[in-house]
């Protein structure tokens, strides 16, 4: 048995256990994390992060090269143990955890790169927070019909990619967004080959105040089950809005999700448009438990 030492940490509720292996020299098995997830028999989180440098994971490994101050690799698994892309809140929370455990310094109006899965993120450090610049986002994915528990009819979803995959549908109103069952998993028609987030969104009325668009959002997050929050459909939730609503949309919105509010804007880049997200991030225990 190996005692493992953890932080807990979210941001607006969407909950992470988090652990350093800075040599990657404790690979835990699917099932391991998924037992430290568990809320009845473990830890309880949506999510396990790993912090490890880049030029001991094999995945970290090619990105280091190419960026080379991307020192530390997120490496995140859902609460079932499943591999994700990335995280928009986690990686917040692992912004926070690396300044905590003096692993990098990080002073407010300064960034760091951290490789992920889906590429290297840049996290800037706010007075209240965290904003990563997720990169450039693609519709993909067509628009698959999806029926949820609670809604009577399938509604058409639009596909997303923000470094992992998407599906965001439209409800009509906060009463048919908040009568959703999302305890039982949305279904696709067709089927996302390697799973999806799928975002239920309500835009507010107006949907636009002095600038910034507003919208409420619920989730149910492939491998995790309904959260309070994911970050990346938030981003996902506001490009959406912002494709149905037309040219005249706003770049900024705020995201109202169960667990907080989130910010979301998009902006012009050398290789296309980026989309950031912001929010806070918060340690709230640290632990050890055996493994």
């Amino acid at each position: 048995m190996t005692t493992l030492r953890f932080a807990k940490g979210h941001g607006t509720g969407n909950d992470f256990v988090l652990f350093s292996d800075p040599e990657g020299e404790l690979e835990l098995s699917p099932a391991q994390r998924a037992a430290i997830a568990d809320r009845r028999f473990g830890v309880g989180a949506d999510g396990v992060i790993r912090a490890v440098r880049s030029q001991s994971i094999r995945e970290g490994q090619t990105l280091v090269d190419e960026v080379p101050e991307a020192e530390w690799f997120m490496d995140y698994t859902n609460a079932d143990g499943s591999v994700s892309e990335m995280c928009g809140n986690g990686i917040r929370v692992f912004a926070r955890y690396l300044i905590d455990q003096n692993l990098v310094e990080l002073a407010p109006g300064h960034s760091i790169a951290i490789a992920t899965r889906a590429g290297v993120i840049d996290v800037h450090r706010l007075a209240d927070g965290f904003a990563a610049d997720l990169g450039r986002w693609r519709l993909e994915g067509g628009e698959p019909l999806v029926r949820a528990q609670a809604l009577p009819v399938a509604r058409p979803g639009l596909g997303i990619n923000v470094g992992n995959p998407h599906v965001v549908v439209a409800l009509a109103s906060d009463d048919e967004l908040d009568a959703l069952d999302l305890s039982v998993a949305p279904t696709l028609d067709p089927v996302a080959p390697a799973g999806a987030n799928v975002e239920f969104v309500v835009p507010a009325d107006p949907l636009v105040v002095d600038g910034t668009g507003r919208i409420r959002m619920r989730v149910h997050e492939r491998g995790s089950g309904e959260t309070l929050s994911c970050g990346t459909g938030a981003v996902a939730a506001a490009l959406a809005v912002r494709y149905w609503a037309g040219e005249s949309a706003p770049s900024e919105w705020r995201v109202t999700v169960p667990g907080g509010v989130l910010g979301v804007r998009m902006f012009a880049a050398e290789d296309g448009e980026h989309v950031a997200l912001s929010g806070p991030a918060e340690l709230v225990f640290h632990g050890e438990l055996s493994v």
